[in-house]
């Protein structure tokens, strides 16, 4: 099939591309990487009256470190983050969990913003994002502003952007100290969207005792999510293998995952509870070493 018509638009700045989303307003989409929008629009799953292309907005994209936050554009390449070696030393959880995102020629193309902002429940950038507590930049044509992780994702596609705001950036924190970090998921064919999975970050002090732990699940309900009786359950423990196996419970418990042709909500969770735990398992281990 093909897209039903649309006016397409090229900007090439913020302050165009803004303008252009005031005008137009919820008939309006911003294309990034395209490897959500575009088959959408092909199956005409959606369809909108005004497509701005931002792919010629050079300020989007870029990677910079400054006061212990690694600032990512949205447009800039999951290729490129991959790749970059400085983003693996500041934000080690974020370059361990892109090399999952679908197939390399979809990280070629798909954007970091665009795959935040898509909002997809079983993607692993939301959780990666929520677990390590980044803030998004948001502008619009009359103000700029920084939105927590956790306010940003409302439900399965859904954010709080407004019509007439866009993601320009992703501020990560950059743990300092004797951290520990590890993401997996579990999916039907390497490259398919994730059944379940977890990011997990630790931060250990000299003895192994951990100081602070944060999880973001993927793939167990509308939004990434975080678990906070588990992170606050391990946090101040050195703990051994029985304590890892009631966190991993724990952290799932209260969870209601989908439950379609693909898995079930009871199988969900359980390899939600494995993942928590190997995850725990290899981030504190990694913590541990001098």
């Amino acid at each position: 099939m093909k897209p039903a018509p649309f006016e397409y638009h090229a900007p090439d700045s913020v302050v165009d591309t803004v303008g252009l989303l005031a005008e137009h307003a919820d008939e309006c989409k911003v294309l990034a990487g395209g490897q959500s929008l575009v088959p959408m629009l092909a199956l005409r799953l959606t369809r909108f009256e005004h497509i701005v292309d931002l792919n010629r907005v050079d300020e989007l994209s870029g990677v910079s470190r400054t006061n212990g936050t690694l600032r990512v554009g949205a447009m800039t390449r999951q290729r490129a983050v991959e790749r970059d070696p400085g983003v693996a030393a500041a934000v080690p959880l974020l370059a361990a969990a892109v090399p999952f995102i679908g197939h390399t020629q979809i990280r070629n193309r798909g954007t970091v913003g665009g795959s935040i902002a898509h909002a997809d429940p079983a993607s692993e950038l939301p959780a990666v994002a929520l677990a390590l507590g980044a803030e998004l930049e948001i502008a619009s044509a009359s103000a700029t502003r920084r939105v927590p992780a956790a306010e940003f994702f409302e439900g399965t596609w859904t954010t709080c952007l407004a019509d007439d705001e866009l993601l320009i950036a992703v501020h990560f924190p950059v743990w300092e100290g004797r951290c520990g970090f590890a993401f997996e998921e579990v999916a039907r064919r390497s490259g398919d969207f994730a059944l379940a999975g977890v990011a997990t970050a630790v931060e250990a002090d000299a003895g192994g005792i951990v100081q602070r732990a944060a999880l973001g699940l993927l793939g167990m309900g509308g939004t990434p999510l975080r678990p906070p009786a588990a992170e606050a359950a391990i946090v101040g423990r050195s703990p051994n293998a029985s304590d890892l196996d009631e966190i991993a419970m724990l952290a799932v418990s209260d969870l209601d995952p989908p439950d379609d042709v693909h898995g079930s909500s009871t199988y969900r969770r359980r390899i939600g509870a494995h993942l928590v735990r190997t995850t725990l398992a290899r981030a504190i281990e990694e913590a541990r070493r001098p």
